[in-house]
């Protein structure tokens, strides 16, 4: 055996090691899910437990008018919030990449300086609350803190700059193409490795999110705006409070399946995402390789 043989072998042993050991936690959460509440209280939670059960999936189901209306609610918010974002992050690292544009340097040096410093939580809330008044909201899923990301204006900007040719806009330009023309008609057609990129990754943001609906709305007002992650969190802590208040409410706390509920809340929250990326994933990989190199 050669020696370029042996470290194809041993590379490729130690990635499907690190595969198979990032996927075990995944393995374990879908199992735990199917476990007895009770075995689990008992043993913990194991890869082979020795007893199933569909408990914590009848309990959600028993709530699955709202938690399907909250999964309407999170869907609309990641398309909408994915979509404004590649705009607007695609439109502003197009204007970046051109290095004939007027202030460009201060431009590009706000750009990374937000990566690095920022206003504050509190700044943010009373500019969001008070000024824009987004509470109870469905803009208060959107707007903050998501939206613009220097990090995704970034990947755009060397992407265009490495994998667009000058000559090519500059030929657009010639034939009478204008700039938003030639950005829609030519760029972004270009541009889909990266553009599905920043998508998933926004989007995974935004599926993932429930710090905006927790600074931004109420039980009262803005609960029908809440995510399955919001809801799912609520539903978890309405049974930790059932469960150590079992004397005091009608509920027979041990009815529920206080264990293995948190990790059926888990699997219906991840389950989405799981589906979704292996679609995307080649062009993830090189999106990310390609937008992260600069010439």
């Amino acid at each position: 055996m050669n020696n370029s043989k042996f470290w194809s072998i041993l590379s490729n042993g130690v990635m499907i090691l690190f595969s198979v050991l990032s996927l075990l936690p995944f393995v374990l959460l879908v199992i735990a899910s199917f476990t007895d509440n009770q075995w689990a209280l008992a043993n913990g939670y194991s890869f082979f437990p020795g007893k199933w059960s569909m408990d914590a999936y009848r309990y959600i189901a028993t709530e699955w008018d709202t938690i399907g209306r909250a999964y309407l609610v999170s869907i609309s918010v990641t398309l909408a919030g994915s979509f404004i974002s590649i705009c607007i992050s695609s439109m502003l690292a197009h204007a970046l990449s051109n290095s004939r544009l007027p202030g460009g340097r201060i431009l590009n040096f706000l750009c990374v300086f937000t990566m690095l410093f920022g206003g504050g939580q509190v700044a943010s809330y009373y500019v969001w609350s008070n000024i824009f008044h987004i509470r109870d909201t469905a803009f208060a899923l959107v707007l903050p803190n998501l939206l613009m990301s220097a990090f995704n204006v970034i990947l755009f900007k060397n992407y265009f700059t490495v994998n667009i040719p000058a000559s090519l806009k500059e030929a657009a330009r010639m034939d009478g193409c204008g700039e938003f023309r030639m950005f829609w008609r030519i760029i972004m057609p270009m541009s889909l490795p990266i553009t599905a990129t920043v998508g998933l990754m926004t989007g995974l943001a935004y599926w993932n999110d429930w710090t905006n609906g927790l600074y931004y709305l109420s039980q009262r007002n803005g609960s029908k705006y809440y995510t399955v992650q919001l809801l799912l969190n609520q539903i978890n802590e309405n049974i930790a409070w059932i469960v150590s208040n079992g004397s005091t409410v009608t509920v027979n706390a041990s009815e529920i399946p206080s264990t293995t509920i948190r990790m059926a809340i888990a699997v219906v929250g991840v389950l989405p995402v799981m589906v979704i990326y292996p679609f995307l994933q080649k062009y993830f990989v090189k999106g990310i390789t390609i937008g992260a190199v600069k010439e």
